[in-house]
């Protein structure tokens, strides 16, 4: 294995998020299953509730710790939309904000909390 793909796992490795599922729910506006891979780059994620109900894509995200169990994690949409989470996996709390590609602004806070055995 070279250098920086050994260095890539383990910074992969060492996020408490990487390879499992969580659920975001921002009351009536949206909940939904984000679904992290192991590669600590790529997150599925799926709209199970709310006006968007359905929505899906794969993004490659960057992630930055911020404290104990606390991280800020942003990427792009394929519409060219920007999203920025910031959530606390220790206590179950997301903040997110979202551009839309119109240049509207959504702020959403929520519940976070994983989904064992989904998908």
């Amino acid at each position: 294995m070279k250098k920086n793909d050994m260095a890539a796992e383990q910074s992969a490795s060492a996020l408490p998020f990487v390879g499992r599922t969580f659920e975001v729910h921002y009351g009536d506006t949206m909940t939904a299953l984000n679904i992290y891979a192991a590669d600590g780059q790529t997150m599925r994620y799926q709209v199970t509730a709310g006006p968007f109900t359905g929505a899906t894509a794969e993004v490659r995200y960057q992630a930055e710790p911020l404290g104990a169990g606390l991280y800020a994690l942003s990427w792009q949409e394929a519409d060219k939309g920007t999203v920025v989470h910031v959530d606390n996996f220790d206590v179950g709390h997301s903040c997110s904000y979202y551009t839309t590609a119109a240049l509207e602004f959504v702020c959403m806070a929520g519940t976070l909390r994983e989904v064992k055995g989904a998908l």
